[in-house]
């Protein structure tokens, strides 16, 4: 999940470098469909740069923009990576090609643990791999957020601050943004109610909506990804967003030294865990080529390369030690266990349970 934005300049250098020209051999061209900022600076060129093949790499900036055109059918893209509650959706859908795991020979790197895991929604492991992990908590601007709650940052260390109204208000003028996404937000909401967050119960999943319209009024924008920037140069101050992009906005304000501080927070409650997984669409035009990049980013110097950009901990046992001391010790990228025992995955929703999902999220941002 997950702002995961290329940066203009190497988006455009990649689209053109397979646009036009030339028709590239079919073995040596791939389509990527990834979240922004999502990948460093260097791994695709690097990888061009070993295999010879060419990367188109298109962005999105959420599981439902992905989910479209996966289920329409000639998505033209190699590799997509879908959240995990999304591809065990997909899966049932038949939209993957099954792994050839012969083609993927550092599929031996990543943590037996976590495959298992993984495996609940994907039995087998048969269709994807893990890309990148995450988390779903609370970023904020910590002086603002002292200047209106006596000088502590206490409260960002629940979800009261986003879901009592009486505290939520104290940020508004500020500026909030919330994930544009039920997927993420609606079962935020029932787990904070004390609900299942895996509940397909319509009258539990209105509760969840009830919540969410009650602080609708203190919500400057629902976007998921634009609050990476704002966030970080103090145009906004409090949003619910993915981990590693709340991180990446803390650090650009460093380097900007700029006078604002971000702080993320994993909320006390518990929060979402999610997975973002590699597939191969069963349309993809270039299969070995997606065999050839996925193995790639399953390279412990690659796999550390990427989490040491983008601030999301990755599934590689061996990247661990090369990824970056102060990231790999940083307990909102790599939570200790008495915080991770509190997380909860995202479930696979069936269709009618997304229709209420979709339905119910209109109505918040509409605010009816």
């Amino acid at each position: 999940m997950k702002l995961r934005i290329l940066t203009l300049g190497i988006a455009v250098s990649l689209l053109s470098a397979c646009g036009g020209g030339a028709k590239q051999e079919d073995s040596k061209v791939l389509n990527v469909y990834n979240y922004s900022d999502y990948i460093a600076e260097d791994t695709i060129p690097n990888f061009e740069k070993a295999t010879g093949i060419k990367v188109t790499y298109d962005v999105f900036d959420s599981d439902e923009m992905v989910e479209t055109k996966l289920l329409a059918g000639d998505s033209g893209y190699d590799v997509v990576v879908p959240t995990l509650n999304f591809f065990g959706r997909q899966i049932q859908a038949g939209v993957f090609l099954p792994l050839d795991k012969s083609k993927i020979p550092n599929l031996a790197n990543l943590d037996p643990d976590m495959m298992k895991r993984i495996a609940q929604q994907d039995p087998d492991n048969k269709y994807g791999v893990p890309y990148m992990i995450g988390t779903t908590g609370i970023g904020y601007n910590v002086d603002m957020l002292k200047e209106r709650f006596g000088g502590s940052t206490e409260i960002a260390n629940s979800w009261d601050l986003i879901f009592k109204p009486e505290n939520i208000a104290k940020m508004k003028d500020c500026g909030i943004t919330i994930l544009d996404t039920p997927a993420d937000m609606i079962p935020v909401a029932l787990h904070y109610l004390g609900e299942d967050p895996h509940s397909h119960d319509p009258a539990v999943i209105q509760k969840a909506a009830d919540l969410l319209k009650s602080i609708r009024p203190y919500v400057q924008q629902f976007h998921s990804s634009q609050y990476v920037g704002s966030l970080a140069n103090g145009g906004t101050c409090l949003v619910v967003g993915w981990s590693g992009d709340i991180i990446q906005a803390r650090d650009r304000a460093e380097e900007a030294d700029n006078g604002v501080t971000v702080a993320y927070s994993i909320p006390k409650e518990g929060a979402p865990q999610w997975f973002d997984m590699l597939a191969i669409p069963k349309d993809a035009k270039h299969p070995e080529a997606a065999y050839a990049f996925i193995n790639y980013l399953l390279d412990p110097k690659v796999a550390a390369a990427n989490t040491n950009f983008i601030h999301y901990a990755n599934p590689v046992s061996a990247a661990t030690p090369l990824v970056d001391e102060a990231i790999r010790n940083d307990p909102t990228i790599y939570p200790p266990a008495d915080v991770a025992a509190k997380m909860f995955t995202y479930s696979v929703n069936p269709p009618d349970v997304d229709k209420l999902y979709t339905r119910l999220w209109n109505d918040v941002k509409t605010g009816r």
